[in-house]
């Protein structure tokens, strides 16, 4: 390990790593990507690729980031911006789940989805973008969907669990899997130009109290639809609540919920 970290010494600039010399230190010591980049941060060295985090999370933090794994349910609208943008912060293990594969109506609003994509599994397709950003971060595809039943085998060994469904049992089931397992869990929903965001913690019945009544199996994103902006803005609500919590920083949204009207550009804070 001391010749790899002399190595990567000597081929920064400063304290920024660049890529060629990543890929150069994989080759010469037969190392994945992840491990270089853990090696680098341990030496506080900063992937060149993160120098834009630096003002908001340290070297230690990123080494964090990159030894976190995170769940995201769903991998549709919000899940596909989620899963990027998770990605590009440097989350090292992604556990993506979804069984359904791409169609037409997917192309307004999910930003995995494309022309060449159509009928392809929408976990195979993330595990390619995220190849194509970001090479440190693995992704576990889970081309299932999630239940009371199998919640718990899925979710197992993650830190923390992103909420990016559409169906209300299914979301319901997933808060009470993550309250057996103890995992804290970012809610999100969108419908036309509104959504919402909330985070359950262990010991919480956040989901529960905000969906309990509902007989309904979709919120009212089916009369609603879904354009392109809401779920981008929702799902960075949610990656920025991920972020806080795997980092041990700012304020969760823990208690409340945070309601977002794009048409009237209004946030309102609701207790829960």
């Amino acid at each position: 390990m001391a010749a790899l970290e002399e190595y990567l010494v000597s081929g920064a600039a400063g304290d920024l790593l660049p890529w060629s010399v990543q890929l150069s230190a994989m080759a010469r010591f037969d190392l994945g990507c992840a491990q270089v980049e853990a090696a680098a941060l341990a030496i506080d060295l900063l992937p060149a690729r993160y120098q834009r985090n630096r003002r908001t999370i340290s070297t230690a933090g990123q080494l964090a980031l990159l030894r976190s794994r995170v769940a995201v349910v769903g991998c549709g609208g919000l899940g596909g911006y989620a899963i990027e943008q998770l990605a590009r912060l440097g989350v090292g293990r992604l556990v993506v789940i979804d069984p359904d594969r791409f169609e037409e109506h997917n192309l307004n609003r999910q930003l995995l989805s494309s022309l060449a994509e159509l009928g392809r599994a929408k976990v195979e397709v993330a595990v390619r973008r995220v190849a194509s950003i970001n090479p440190a971060v693995s992704v576990v595809p889970l081309q299932q969907a999630l239940s009371a039943a199998n919640g718990a085998g899925l979710l197992a060994g993650v830190d923390l669990v992103v909420d990016a469904l559409d169906s209300i049992p299914v979301r319901l089931e997933l808060a009470a899997v993550c309250a057996t397992l103890g995992l804290p869990l970012v809610h999100g929903a969108i419908a036309g130009w509104y959504g919402h965001v909330a985070t359950q913690l262990p010991g919480e019945r956040t989901i529960e109290q905000l969906y309990g009544s509902c007989t309904e199996r979709q919120g009212v994103e089916v009369e609603l639809g879904n354009p392109s902006f809401t779920p981008a803005v929702i799902a960075s609500l949610q990656v920025a609540e991920a972020c806080k919590l795997l980092l041990g920083t700012g304020t969760p949204l823990r208690g409340r919920h945070l309601h977002v009207d794009l048409l009237q550009m209004e946030f309102v804070e609701i207790a829960s």
